[in-house]
């Protein structure tokens, strides 16, 4: 796993590996945050699917987006988080370096995995709508590569 840093230093009970690949796993959406052209944060609730083989995040996107425009002209100051606003409140987030991929073949593969873990399905509509778009090329697949994970927990401050 990539380098975990407490971000809550002192709390009784650390953050585990466990914790965060927990979360990582959760249907819980990614928010996003790329740099448009004037350096202001764009940030993107999205869905998105993570390989623990691989230890990156992948995203579909629509090619034409904001966020897709920012990653093609800074892809390295990437941020995201992913947090459970229920108590204990809880969450990931860190930098990331990401990058389009443009294989459509890989792009399916990464979606369906995208759809199932959020929509149960790929026949709901909006998995057909998200794979027509993919299989024509509008949108593609942004793979997020973490730099280091930043967690907290306030189950476990005491």
């Amino acid at each position: 796993m990539t380098k975990l840093i407490q971000a809550m230093p002192g709390m009784s009970e650390p953050v585990t590996e466990a914790d965060v690949a927990r979360l990582l796993e959760s249907r819980l959406n990614l928010q996003l945050a790329t740099l448009d052209e004037e350096g202001y944060p764009n940030i993107a609730p999205v869905m998105f699917y993570y390989d623990k083989d691989s230890g990156k995040m992948y995203v579909n996107a629509d090619k034409r987006s904001r966020k897709v425009q920012n990653i093609r002209r800074n892809p390295d100051k990437i941020y995201y988080s992913i947090d459970d606003e229920n108590y204990f409140y809880e969450g990931v987030k860190g930098r990331a370096r990401a990058t389009i991929i443009e294989d459509t073949q890989k792009n399916i593969s990464i979606l369906e995995k995208i759809n199932l873990k959020y929509l149960g399905t790929l026949k709901h509509p909006v998995a057909r709508e998200l794979m027509e778009n993919t299989r024509s090329g509008t949108y593609g697949t942004i793979e997020i590569t973490p730099k280091f994970f930043s967690a907290w927990n306030l189950g476990k401050v005491q």
